[in-house]
């Protein structure tokens, strides 16, 4: 598939074509080996250098000289273990696996803005590092491309996720945390198996293990300020194999949603306490097994201004949008290199990771044309910072 193009409307053909290769032939993390060397052929017929990293999947590429000024716009390349339902014609061909959170859209749009950069190559005051960044669905893509060293030297970095709550033409940001920290926990409740006729020959794990459920609530909403927000959800139970067996062991699972960090590094403990409190209480033992996640994506304020300016200059209806619940590994970026995290309207349509979720295609274009011009502008912001 050939990217040559002369105009606005050929290079938007192009970009929806890029957008339909990639969903029909969805990869799950750290396993986008055709997405990477599709992306990698089109660069490279578009005469756009590829850097050499130590990169598994994904890879990052560069447009502009010198090294005094260097900007990044990022995007993410994977999909999700979903079986899509949404019937289009270029609906994914792989079961069980699809673009249901419109990393495919992400990628075209970046590819586009690469495209476009590279027509301006000449005359850009630096370099933009392209990042088309595996592995964002494990929340640790990003620590990967960091520990690759691509991003070193990077001055500001920015980059993009779709909203189907945003209309089409429409964008959106904030200064200070726009997604939350997202972390996993596992608890296993021990205790004794006995018949359900005779529970007190045993130690019931089922009984011990709702305590536990209901009393985790009060890590949201008594051991922490009201005033911060707290999301703690159990959403797996697993106990028990027949109805009339109290079983020896219940696994449950769930997350936690915080975006202060001081709040999120308490937690564990609150949860310990209560944990094996409540399961020392029935004479049963239990464990909390904490998997910490991407923090919470904290924009800085002055690029979120700044992408704001560039969108309203672009023609974008801007909206300054509460910050959202759900995760993203931008956030290591921004934990080292100061840039901003937008959202870009596609909607309306099905939500992120439903089977039948789709975006509006129009948005393709405007959307790369703006990154390539928040590029440049960066680009221009440092120099006269210099």
């Amino acid at each position: 598939m050939s990217l040559q193009y002369e105009t606005e409307e050929a290079l938007a053909a192009r970009l929806v074509e890029v957008r339909r290769n990639l969903h029909r032939e969805p990869e799950l993390s750290n396993e986008e080996f055709r997405t990477t060397e599709k992306l990698r052929g089109w660069l490279s017929e578009a005469g756009i250098r590829i850097l050499e990293l130590p990169l598994k999947t994904g890879l990052i590429a560069e447009v502009g000289q010198g090294s005094d000024s260097i900007v990044a716009i990022r995007c993410d390349i994977d999909a999700l273990p979903i079986e899509e339902q949404t019937g289009l014609p270029y609906a994914s061909t792989i079961p069980g696996k699809m673009h249901a959170c419109g990393h495919d859209f992400h990628s075209a749009v970046i590819l586009g803005a690469a495209l476009l950069l590279k027509k301006r190559e000449h005359e850009l005051p630096g370099k933009v590092r392209i990042l088309f960044q595996p592995a964002e669905e494990t929340g640790h893509g990003a620590e990967e491309v960091l520990a690759s060293g691509g991003l070193d030297g990077v001055q500001a970095i920015f980059g993009l996720h779709n909203s189907p709550e945003l209309p089409t033409g429409a964008f959106g940001t904030r200064t200070g945390p726009l997604t939350a920290g997202v972390d996993r926990f596992e608890i296993t409740v021990k205790g004794v198996g006995a018949h359900a006729a005779t529970p007190e020959n045993g130690v019931d794990t089922i009984v011990t293990a709702a305590q536990i459920i209901t009393m985790l609530q009060t890590v949201v909403s008594r051991l922490n300020n009201t005033q911060e927000p707290v999301v703690l959800s159990v959403t797996r139970i697993n106990g028990g194999f027949t109805w009339n067996v109290l079983p020896e062991k219940v696994e449950l699972e769930g997350t936690v949603r915080t975006y202060n960090e001081e709040i999120r590094r308490s937690i564990p403990e609150q949860m310990t306490r209560i944990i094996e409190g409540i399961a020392a209480a029935a004479g049963a033992e239990a464990k909390l097994h904490w998997y910490p996640g991407p923090p919470a994506t904290v924009n800085h304020g002055e690029w979120a201004d700044f992408t704001k300016a560039a969108a309203a200059q672009a023609g974008y209806e801007v909206h300054d949008i509460p910050p959202q619940m759900g995760g993203e590994d931008f956030a290591y970026y921004l934990q080292q290199i100061p840039g901003a995290f937008v959202n870009i309207g596609t909607g309306p349509n099905h939500a992120l990771h439903h089977p039948q979720f789709d975006v509006d295609e129009a948005a393709l274009l405007p959307a790369a044309e703006y990154f390539a011009a928040l590029a440049e502008q960066a680009l221009a912001k440092l120099k006269q910072q210099a």
